[in-house]
């Protein structure tokens, strides 16, 4: 792109490693303890004590939201694939029992899976935009749970029943999952607890919150807004949730500490190229003047203009997704595009046009995207199946986070932390 634009050999050069430099400033540290909390939940057994948690608050016959509320949780520090992989056979388990459509427990764990990938801290692509877009981490994090809670719902919950009422679906309890083998959904005393599995999930984001508010009310300097400050760092407030969960889970894991980190840091390494290589490509297109000439092309906007962002960052996030199939590489290479627009908008919010690039995230999986493939493989759906289930419930989530940005743009005067 930067050659076919004209820019000098060197500066492309230079532009690639600073775009993956200042990606890795903001995120490295936090994919690598993101990724050693999630393995911690999985090799405790921590992930299958909260579906049964939550199985168990929701009962039986609201089995759709229980899967779809495990899915949102557990997707926070464990990555997409290995999540879904994860839980599918709990989830086949449950239709066996339950007498519950599989498609529809497949589209409520995977939507509630891909909206908090795409839009809750600590996974790449949301952390990336935050950093980018230079916005409150506390602040960000409060909204990403507004917005995306209801949109998992949405497109996981009732839309997942919905297709498990058409008649090619109906009477689909995962019978043809013979050769799995099938997994228990009950507490063991022999495992950890769902409901600690959930406090370590959200003991970091917890404390992120309070650094964020105790800043606002705090005089800057003191001692007590010094110690708020660092706490509620994104980095320390990740660190001390892992050290939390690995003393508090130490009994159920065999592996060292060390070992823990070791693991992370390995399975980290492609995802750190992935976000570090989209930091680059929007870094980039940065230097073609593309910013430049959205700001142009929205100059002399007042009326509206919230909205208007929240739209076209939303729709310039989905394409990428669309294009290339990486929620990650979207998010990341959207929000360097975004980020010298909004600087000269100070009327729009920060928070909300971040939400929207990682609202675009969530839709329109196509083949050429690895979850659609884990989705289609693990469940065992044909292609079309696959997509109505994938893309369909997926773009019908992101579509739900759209919708209730552009509401609370309305409302940015009042509500607190949007400018």
């Amino acid at each position: 792109m930067g050659i076919l634009a004209g820019l000098p050999l060197t500066q492309v050069a230079d532009g690639l490693a600073a775009g993956f430099g200042s990606t890795m400033q903001g995120i490295g540290i936090l994919i690598i303890l993101g990724v050693g909390l999630g393995h911690l939940l999985h090799i405790s057994g921590c992930t299958s004590q909260i579906a049964a948690a939550m199985l168990k608050l929701t009962g039986q016959k609201r089995a759709g939201v229980a899967v779809n509320l495990t899915g949102y949780i557990v997707s926070i520090p464990v990555f997409f694939d290995a999540a879904f992989v994860i839980l599918v056979n709990l989830v086949k388990s449950l239709s066996r029992k339950g007498k519950i459509p599989f498609v529809s427990l497949v589209t409520a764990l995977s939507v509630g899976l891909i909206v908090t990938h795409a839009m809750v801290i600590p996974t790449p692509g949301p952390i990336a935009v935050a950093g980018t877009m230079g916005v409150n981490i506390g602040w960000f994090l409060l909204y990403s749970i507004v917005v995306s809670l209801p949109a998992s719902l949405v497109g996981g919950v009732l839309y997942g029943k919905y297709l498990g009422g058409k008649a090619e679906y109906a009477d689909d309890f995962a019978n043809a999952f013979d050769d799995i083998e099938e997994e228990e959904i009950q507490e063991s005393a022999d495992l950890p607890s769902g409901a600690l599995g959930i406090f370590l999930i959200f003991l970091p984001i917890i404390i992120i919150l309070i650094g964020t508010i105790a800043s606002m009310l705090l005089e800057p300097g003191t001692s007590a807004y010094i110690f708020f400050s660092f706490i509620g760092n994104k980095n320390i407030a990740l660190l001390i949730g892992l050290l939390a969960a690995f003393f508090s889970l130490r009994r159920y894991v065999k592996d060292s500490f060390n070992d823990v980190v070791t693991e992370a840091a390995t399975q980290s390494g492609i995802i750190l190229a992935i976000t570090g290589a989209g930091g680059a490509f929007g870094a980039i297109i940065n230097l073609t003047g593309i910013g430049e000439k959205l700001v142009g092309g929205m100059a002399g906007m007042t009326e509206g203009a919230g909205i208007a962002m929240i739209v076209a960052a939303f729709v310039i996030s989905q394409v990428l997704r669309a294009a290339q199939g990486s929620t990650t590489v979207a998010l990341v290479t959207t929000s360097a595009i975004f980020a010298p627009i909004l600087a000269g908008m100070a009327t729009v919010s920060p928070i909300l046009v971040s939400l929207a690039i990682c609202a675009g995230g969530i839709g329109l999986s196509l083949p050429n995207d690895s979850g659609f493939w884990v989705i289609n493989r693990f469940s065992k759906f044909d292609v079309p199946g696959t997509i109505k289930v994938w893309t369909v419930g997926g773009t019908i989530a992101g579509l739900t986070a759209l919708v209730i940005l552009v509401v609370l743009s309305m409302f940015t005067g009042v509500l607190p932390g949007l400018l």
